[in-house]
This record gives structure tokens, sequence and C-alpha cells, in this order.
């Protein structure tokens, strides 16, 4: 039986771009300050104050408005802030150690990923274009992957790793949504970027290791006011990015909005180039082609299986 599609005004289109636009432009200025803040900062200490204030806003929000939840699933949802925290610090250690443009690259990966996790996973059924778009992507990946003697092995290998932990994480959403209020599912993610991160710093300080640096790291205090409203910006851009991310699916279709999404790659090869980085090589671009291709093919295709299903 099929359903009426949904009728939306005549400008939600333009508002959900312009929305999912202004996320991924909020998102690539993140990076860019962790970047910025990376230079004298651990990457587990701007995890930390990049939760710190947006829990101050999601716990606002509860306490206005309390939760309305069935619960149930109190290790996924644990799971979900773990695996989601360790994805924050391998794309905030491939922003120094790779790049803007790279890290973001790799970062949009996560589609081809969750995908594929989809089928392996939970036994959801791919179809032709689907398969077509995670070869798309995994031939851009590889465009990517080239190690040299500037970059090495490990560190492309953690850019890729937050793709794989954000769609493991974004699977792990899936099933939570069905029983959790979006709120709690947010808040647990930043609580564990708040307590990791605090682990992560004592275990530096009395424990350093240097194999492990992209888990742990030592705390240092902000040197003057700049510093700390760095800090300040490094949180509410995130928040900003999230609140217009989660608006724009309201206005226009999913598979649209999220094409749009993989704007943020080129905000972040643009900004990095301002921030002294070098212009990506042409097999780079290549790649970035055909993992956004990718991602929007798999956006595309997953849009017409929920029009199918109504």
């Amino acid at each position: 039986m099929t359903s009426k599609p949904e009728i939306l005004p005549a400008d939600a289109p333009l508002k959900g771009i312009y929305l999912m636009l202004g996320a991924a432009f909020f998102f690539a200025l993140t990076s860019a300050i962790s970047k910025w803040l990376g230079r004298e900062f651990h990457i587990v200490q701007l995890v930390f104050f990049r939760n710190i204030v947006g829990v101050v806003f999601v716990a606002t929000s509860i306490w206005k408005r309390p939760l309305i939840q069935e619960g149930g699933k109190l290790g996924l949802l644990i799971f979900r802030g773990v695996v989601g925290t360790l994805s924050l610090y391998m794309l905030f250690y491939a922003i120094q150690t790779l790049g803007l443009g790279r890290a973001s690259t790799y970062q949009y990966t996560y589609p081809i990923f969750l995908a594929l996790f989809s089928w392996l996973l939970i036994g959801e059924t791919l179809n032709p274009r689907e398969w077509l778009a995670i070869f798309i992507g995994f031939a851009g990946i590889l465009f990517v992957f080239r190690p040299d003697l500037s970059i090495s092995l490990r560190d492309n290998a953690l850019g890729l790793g937050n793709a794989l932990l954000t769609a493991v994480s974004y699977l792990s959403i899936r099933q939570l949504g069905l029983v959790y209020d979006t709120r709690a599912i947010i808040l647990s993610f930043m609580l564990s970027g708040i307590v990791m991160p605090v682990i992560s710093m004592l275990v530096g300080t009395y424990y350093p290791m240097e194999n492990l640096d992209f888990l742990i790291g030592t705390f240092k205090w902000p040197d003057n006011a700049f510093q700390w409203l760095g800090f300040l910006a490094l949180g509410l851009t995130a928040l900003m990015g999230q609140k217009m991310l989660t608006q724009s699916f309201t206005h226009d279709k999913a598979g649209r909005v999220a094409a749009i999404g993989y704007s943020n790659i080129l905000f972040s090869v643009l900004i990095g180039f301002l921030m002294g980085e070098s212009f990506p090589s042409v097999s780079m671009l290549i790649g970035m082609l055909l993992i956004v291709g990718g991602g929007i093919l798999i956006s595309f295709a997953k849009q017409k299986q929920k029009v199918a299903v109504k």
C-alpha cells in the first residue's frame, strides 16, 4: 500500500539546502579551529572542551522539556557514546597530521561503510546502485590513501578509522532512536566526550605513551583570552552545525540534503588552503570526486528505498 507523498512548502527545499550548507560550513569551521588550537593543545583536550560547551545546551533543553522515551538499551547507549568519542579523537588527530582537506574527505566516506556494515551486521539488502556506490567509494579511497614520505600509513589509517567508527556509531543510533529521545543519545555522546578525555589526560600525565598519542595526552591551561575564546568557539560552531544539520532534514528530501552535506569537503579544502595547507593533488581530487559521487549515489538510493516502502 502506498501513501501520498509529504507536501512541503514551496520554499522548503531551498531552506533545507541553505541549512545544510550552513551546517557544512560550521563543521568545517569547527575543524579549522581544532587545527589552530591543536598547535598548542593536545587533541584530547580539544575533545573535552568541544563537548563541555555542547552538554550545557543539551542539558538545558532536557531540563526545560523532560525526556519522553522507552529506554532499555543502556549498554548500546554507552557503546554509542564511547565509539562516537573515539571517532572524534581520530578526526581531530587526522586534522593535525593529514590536513583539513584529506581528513574531511576520509570522514565523509562513512556512508560507504555504513551501507556495507548495514549489509554485514544487520542483514539489510543492498540494491545494484548501492553496490556500485560502494565500489566507487572504495576506488576513491584508494586514490586518497596514497601514503608517501610526508604522510605515514598509520596517519592515513587513523583518518580512515574515524569514518569506520562513525559508521558504527550511526548504525547504533538507528537502533537507539527507536527507544530513546534524540537528546538522550546526543547527551550520552557528549558525556563520553567529557569523561574519556579526562581519563586520557590523567593517564597521559602519569603514564605518557607516544605510540598512543591519538588517545593519551595532557592538559594545558590556556594562556590568554584568545585561546579561551577559541575553545568556546570550538563548542559553539559544532553545536550550530549539529542544529542546522538536524533542521535541514525537516525541509527537504533526505537524499538531496545529504548530498549538499558533501560541501563540507570543499569548505575544508578552501579553509585549509587559507591556513597554509597545500592544494590537493590531481589524484586526491579524483579520489574526492569518487567518494562524493559514491556517497551521493547511496543517499539517493536510500531515499528511493524509503519512498518504495511507503
